[in-house]
């Protein structure tokens, strides 16, 4: 064998040795990181519970969460249960916060029976709280959040977030001067049904001093993004309606 050819062989073997090198050092970071970024996921969705019930620390106009060393505590104090509701069943789980809500949401897309519906109970200055997660779809990927409501289905406080709407528009979904339009509208009609809440522009309530017309103004340029909060309100809250339902007749 040449030793040209000897060469080219040396570089192959080098070649796919470094190959085999950098896939078990990335495998490695990959799982090396795995545990923190779990921990990340889990102290953010119980600030996401908790902003939605009002333990937050926000300052004047800006949403601002409790801080994520006392996340837990905080979850601990104010969260009083866990509960998944699926196919007409309530069971008890302490971890009912870690259910991925995405994933969940495919299962009932064709196996509605088999799809977990969290539900966190908080109590605040001796008010009960309801959480419920919610996801959906923006203009450009996916949106999310927490919906706090007492036993008649009112809304008490919200919480929304977004992976990529367009900032300065769809992304202010996330602004408290969005998510605050939302304290205190009722998501059934006066009949007692399921109605929801719209994002609807052109709103004849701008100030949102009608709590009772299932409508909040939207933001302007982020059509896209507020039709799609409207949509994952009406799917997904629409299906705890017979759980409060539940709630009212004991």
């Amino acid at each position: 064998m040449s030793n040209k050819t000897d060469s080219n062989v040396y570089t192959i073997i080098f070649a796919i040795a470094m190959v085999i090198i950098v896939g078990a050092l990335l495998a490695f970071t990959a799982s090396s990181l795995a545990p923190k970024i779990s921990e990340n996921q889990r102290i953010e969705k119980q600030q996401n519970i908790l902003y939605a019930m009002g333990v937050n620390n926000n300052d004047e106009g800006s949403a601002v969460f409790v801080d994520a060393g006392e996340a837990q505590e905080l979850f601990s104090k104010y969260i009083t249960k866990q509960l998944v509701m699926q196919n007409g069943n309530v069971t008890e789980d302490a971890e009912a916060y870690l259910i991925d809500i995405k994933k969940q949401k495919t299962i009932g897309t064709n196996n509605p029976e088999e799809r977990k519906l969290p539900i966190f109970l908080g109590d605040k200055d001796g008010k009960t709280y309801y959480v419920i997660p919610i996801y959906g779809k923006g203009l450009w990927d996916a949106i999310w959040g927490y919906v706090s409501l007492d036993k008649n289905m009112v809304i008490q406080g919200a919480y929304f977030d977004h992976k990529g709407e367009t900032p300065g528009l769809g992304a202010n979904i996330k602004e408290r001067f969005f998510m605050d339009d939302f304290i205190g509208e009722h998501l059934l009609d006066s009949n007692g049904n399921f109605k929801g809440v719209d994002v609807a522009k052109g709103n004849a309530d701008p100030k949102n001093e009608n709590k009772t017309d299932n409508e909040v103004d939207a933001i302007a340029g982020a059509t896209i993004t507020g039709n799609g909060v409207t949509a994952m309100i009406k799917s997904d809250l629409k299906l705890y309606k017979p759980y409060f339902d539940n709630l009212k007749n004991n």
